[in-house]
This record gives structure tokens, C-alpha cells and sequence, in this order.
């Protein structure tokens, strides 16, 4: 169905009775051509652009639960590239300009909006890291601007400019960065070669079979024995009540870990820090929330007044060193897509793109040849935090 502003006012005129299902709800088939594993995101990504890019068709996504109930529904809508490290920033430059299409490429209004993400420091040598990521992004085609602190008091003049513990000197401001809207298998493996999966509803046979399910990566994979580099934690996030326009866009704590923006609704969107646990729960802990609203006070004690009503823990698959995996496994026809970290949601369009073209033709997209899952062993790690192979810590 075409979306269109006439469309909307054609149904208001007509008692909405035109609009059609946007998901069919059909039987499994006995086979398919590739078998994604995961209906979120990046699942759904995947078989997007496998038929928008490689003109296959005979395509399911097998989901446990509903579609998009995972974390792609559980996260703050964060979408940016204001990366460093060779691997990580092209890729997610890619998404990014993939993020600035996707609307009229689909006809779907995702609710893109980039109203820009600034990063704080609070020093000297914190600055100094600044003007290498602003200049390593630039150098890479991405847009980063260094503002001074005069630069912030015009961008953001709610922030507490007297903190005497964690003056604000300036930020890195990528103008183009914003929010957008937001598995029980077992294998069926022979010879060495995936050829299915069995799960409740019956056996379904597939040519490949693509894994993308987040917090249950090592989970699922473990079914095919497998073991990952991926440990689970959980991330939450919260959300207050609504409130007039205050921040222009995503405001970053360069001090700690707090990041806030807020929402078309007006209600402010912020988190901080994993729990530092390994859980597969959808709820969080009191320590992570004390620590997420301190921070926020730090930098703008008027978010003390306003009242969260909701809140949330997301499972997050994290990796050794924070980066993620898009690769074949050692098991014929099974592909894996995990290890996100904080950087999923924002990675999706890319995600979907470089998935599908790993498995259309078993060799990986240009922008995510590193993300192998032999890294580790290899040495060849892409630690963009530099905190070394601790997951918590990412």
C-alpha cells in the first residue's frame, strides 16, 4: 500500500476502512532459499535488501514471539556515525546515509530525525580526542563540527555551565546524527552443512540459514555448537513524562555514561550504563538507575523535575572488544549477525544490507570485511572504547 498524505486523508474521510495489513501472517513452507532467524531489526533488514538487492524471493524470517519485539522496540533511537576506528566508521556512515533514504526508499515514515548529536568534554586532553575523532570522521566522508563552549551555551543553554566537578567546555556535533523511531530452534545439521531448522511448528528445510537474534546470540548458536565471544548484559533506558520542546537533539555526558534526547511526544529519552551483569532478563537493576539519574543532574539539574513514567531492560549481546560480527560460520550454509553492542539500532539499515549480501554471495559486503568472528584469535581486534576484551566495559 502507497503512503501519502492524500492517502491519510482519503481514510479520515472514509472511516479508515482502506488501510491494509502490513504483515501477512502466512504458514511456514516446507524449504526456502534462506531462512533468517530473528524478526527484528536487523532480521527483517536482512531479508529486506536480500529481495530489494539480489532479487531473492523465497525468503522467511522465523520469529519466536512478535515482530519487532526485541530489542529493535527496547532501545533510545539513537543514529549516528561519529566513529574512529577504520572498520567502524564507514560502516556506520553507511547506515547513516542508508538511515537518510530509507523513508521514500520504502514509503514508510520512520520518523527520521536528524536534529544532530553532541558529544561533551570536560577538559583538555578529553578535547584533544575530540579533534582526532572529528577529523578521522571528516576524513571518512562523515560531518563533525568541534564547538567551543560559546558553541554549546547557543546549542544547549539548559546545561549547568557552573558544575565546578565537570565544567563544559565544548563538544564534537555531528549535525547529521538523531533519532528514528523505533527463539527456540533447534539445527538441523548434516555432514558438517546446515540444511534447516526444527522448530515447534514443524521442520523447515533452507539453502542458508542466517542467525540475527541479539541478547540470545549465544543461546541459538550454541544449539549448532557453537561458542561465541559474546556475553549477555542488560541495558535500560527510561522515559518521562511529556514536556515542551527543551533539547534540540542527543546531548552526550563526556564524564560519565548518560546520553538523552528527546521524542516528537516530548517525552525525554535518555540511559547510561549495561547493568555489568550477565542476565537474559528485560529488566534492570536500582545501582544502574541511581547512577543514569546522577549523571543527568550533573549536567542538567532540571531533568530532576520532571517525572519518569516508563522504563525499560533490554538483553544486548555484547562482543570482546564492543565491535560486531557479520560472518559465515565454520558450519556450511549458517551466516551469523551479532555482537551489536550499544550500536544495533543505529546500524540496522547497514546491518540488513551487508547481511544480505554475505549471504547472497558467501563473500562479505566492502564495509564489513573485519567484522569476522576469527578476530580475536587473529589479533586483529576492533576495540573502539580501547578497554580491551571485557564486555562490561564496553
Amino acid at each position: 500500500m502507497i503512503y501519502s498524505a492524500w492517502t491519510i486523508l482519503k481514510e479520515g474521510l472514509t472511516g479508515n476502512r482502506g488501510w491494509q495489513p502490513v504483515w501477512r501472517d502466512p504458514e511456514p513452507k516446507a524449504a526456502y532459499d534462506v531462512l533468517i532467524i530473528g524478526g527484528g531489526g536487523h532480521g527483517l533488514a536482512t531479508a529486506y535488501y536480500l529481495a530489494k538487492e539480489h532479487g531473492l524471493t523465497n525468503i522467511a524470517v522465523l520469529e519466536k514471539g512478535w515482530i519487532g519485539g526485541g530489542n529493535v522496540g527496547r532501545n533510545t533511537t539513537i543514529i549516528r556515525s561519529n566513529y574512529m576506528l577504520p572498520g567502524n566508521e564507514p560502516f556506520y556512515e553507511l547506515s547513516l546515509k542508508l538511515w537518510d533514504g530509507l523513508e521514500q526508499d520504502f514509503n514508510y515514515n520512520a520518523m527520521v530525525s536528524q536534529r544532530g548529536i553532541v558529544n561533551l568534554y570536560h577538559n583538555d586532553p578529553q578535547r584533544d580526542a575530540f579533534v582526532r575523532r572529528g577529523n578521522t570522521m571528516r576524513l571518512a566522508g562523515a560531518d563533525a563540527e568541534l564547538l567551543d563552549e560559546e558553541g554549546i551555551r547557543k546549542l544547549c543553554p539548559f546545561l549547568d555551565y557552573d558544575n565546578a566537578r565537570f565544567p563544559i567546555k565544548g563538544g564534537l556535533w555531528q549535525p547529521r546524527g538523531g533519532t528514528a523511531r523505533h527463539d527456540a530452534v533447534a539445527w538441523t545439521i548434516k555432514d558438517g552443512k546446515c540444511i534447516g531448522v526444527e522448530p515447534s511448528r514443524g521442520a523447515i528445510r533452507a539453502k542458508k540459514v542466517g542467525v540475527s537474534v541479539a541478547g540470545s546470540s549465544s543461546r541459538v548458536m550454541a544449539m549448532a555448537g557453537m561458542r561465541l565471544p559474546i556475553e549477555t548484559h542488560v541495558l535500560q533506558a527510561f522515559v518521562t513524562e511529556g514536556l515542551k520542546p527543551i533539547i534540540p537533539g542527543v546531548v552526550t555526558f563526556g564524564a560519565g555514561h548518560f546520553y538523552i534526547s528527546q521524542s516528537d511526544k516530548g517525552g525525554l529519552v535518555f540511559g547510561g550504563d549495561i547493568d555489568g551483569y550477565n542476565s537474559y532478563a528485560q529488566r534492570g537493576g536500582l545501582t544502574i538507575i541511581e547512577d543514569v539519574c546522577e549523571s543527568g543532574m550533573a549536567i542538567m539539574p532540571m531533568i530532576g523535575r520532571a517525572r519518569v513514567v516508563r522504563m525499560w531492560g533490554g538483553a544486548m549481546d555484547m562482543s570482546m572488544d564492543g565491535s560486531p560480527f557479520i560472518d559465515k560460520t565454520a558450519i556450511d550454509g549458517l551466516y551469523f549477525n551479532g555482537g551489536w553492542c550499544y550500536g544495533g539500532f543505529k546500524a540496522t539499515p547497514a546491518s540488513g544490507l551487508c547481511f544480505a549480501h554475505l549471504i547472497a554471495t558467501d563473500t562479505p559486503h566492502n564495509t564489513a570485511t573485519v567484522f569476522r568472528l576469527d578476530r580475536f584469535r587473529r589479533g586483529a581486534m576492533i576495540d573502539e572504547k580501547g578497554q580491551g576484551a571485557q564486555p562490561n566495559l564496553h
